[in-house]
């Protein structure tokens, strides 16, 4: 009696299990993939807004030769060094004078929205017996023109002579009672314009090691605390004898 009740009722269909389940795997599915895109897009705007930059301050230990760099994450430029473990080269960057790594606070000095006061430091193992200021005597004033004229903070500045290799760049020097002058290779003329750090540096440092630091031209009028700073953070995360 009920069988016939139900044949004869047009409003009443019989819904197929297998049916039903697929449209439960397959909202279930779509609720997944929906919190997979918040947390990914999280994830992704945070990384894209960070540029390659984290504000992340856990201290690394990187080992170079008999050198130990303990140095925070957020002075390391590139991702992939930024872990501890044995290394051929560490990139860093950081601000000046805070002499700080990236932060909330400072983006705008890392994104250049602001002066330029970003300094750039490579450490790599020793190629070369004389830092920049050890190969002034014996080999660039052979190569630049003389007499040079007045730079900032009280450097005499060199043009290169054309046979000597250093296209548009310039010799800035700088007298030093007792010891080898101070000496930075800087770019000039539309390639300075155009760079972040156009003066650059070597000096030897730890065991071994060749620090080349390079900075904004500006930085040369204040030259004796630009190079004192940044043998005072070398001094700070660098230790020998490992």
């Amino acid at each position: 009696m009920r069988q016939a009740n139900v044949a004869e009722s047009p409003d009443f269909e019989v819904v197929d299990s297998t049916l039903m389940k697929r449209v439960f795997y397959i909202f279930a599915a779509l609720a997944l993939l929906s919190v997979a895109i918040s947390v990914g897009g999280k994830w992704l705007g945070r990384s894209i807004a960070m540029a390659g930059y984290t504000d992340d301050t856990t201290v690394r230990q990187i080992v170079m030769g008999n050198n130990l760099i303990s140095v925070p994450a957020n002075f390391i430029r590139f991702d992939q060094a930024r872990r501890d473990g044995i290394a051929s080269r560490l990139d860093l960057y950081l601000r000046y004078p805070e002499m700080d790594g990236y932060s909330t606070a400072a983006r705008d000095d890392f994104n250049h929205t602001t002066t330029r006061k970003i300094i750039f430091l490579s450490f790599e193992p020793r190629m070369m017996s004389r830092d920049m200021s050890g190969r002034f005597a014996p080999i660039y004033s052979a190569l630049i023109e003389k007499p040079g004229t007045p730079g900032p903070g009280g450097t005499t500045v060199y043009a290169f002579t054309e046979k000597s290799g250093y296209l548009n760049e310039v010799l800035a020097v700088a007298e030093r009672p007792g010891r080898d002058p101070f000496v930075a290779r800087c770019l000039s003329g539309p390639s300075a314009e155009e760079s972040l750090a156009p003066c650059e540096r070597d000096i030897q440092v730890g065991d071994d090691l060749s620090l080349t630091y390079r900075f904004p031209r500006e930085l040369l009028a204040n030259w004796p605390a630009l190079d004192a700073a940044i043998a005072a953070k070398v001094a700070s995360i660098l230790k020998t004898g490992h």
